[in-house]
């Protein structure tokens, strides 16, 4: 059942990160990356890290795929005619599909060789929950306020001024 399981999740994650690649419509690639961050959170809850998978729907699919979404809406963007590619964007893209092979197949030559594991070592929820509201208090207020003042600023950026003769 594990098994069927993963393929499922990994399924999910791999076509709507497809859909989110190929898709025209921003909106509708806002949702395949929705969909494919519910995958990615099943794979975690199968991996026993459900404090993860809950962190990463409930900041990530919730919030950021959200402002992505107003940000979308509030830009007002239309699918138009594409320009074709350049000679530089197919030699790019080239390059990397290449680099991501080369990297994948890294990892599964690496994969063959047995690893130690150490049971029982590693974070806690505890100490996270210690460092995040001592040490690192400053910098996580500090980032939240600048995407405030990022969002703030896509929003005044994109709101369309009116000229006092179009107000009548």
């Amino acid at each position: 059942m594990a098994n069927l399981l993963f393929y499922l999740f990994a399924f999910l994650t791999l076509a709507c990160a497809g859909l989110v690649v190929v898709s025209k419509n921003p909106v509708n690639a806002a949702m395949g990356l929705l969909l494919s961050l519910v995958g990615v959170a099943g794979l975690f809850v199968l991996l026993n890290a459900a404090l993860l998978a809950f962190v990463l729907l409930l900041v990530y699919a919730g919030a950021v795929v959200a402002l992505f979404l107003f940000i979308i809406m509030l830009l007002d963007t239309r699918p138009g005619k594409q320009p074709a590619f350049q000679k530089t964007t197919l030699a790019a893209a080239t390059l990397g599909g290449a680099l991501l092979m080369v990297g994948v197949l890294s990892l599964y030559h690496r994969a063959q060789f047995p690893a130690a594991v150490v049971p029982g070592a590693g974070p806690t929820l505890k100490n996270y929950a210690e460092q995040l509201f001592t040490t690192y208090l400053l910098p996580v207020q500090v980032v939240g306020f600048l995407l405030l003042i990022a969002m703030l600023g896509v929003i005044v950026l994109s709101k369309k001024l009116h000229s006092p003769e179009d107000v009548s």
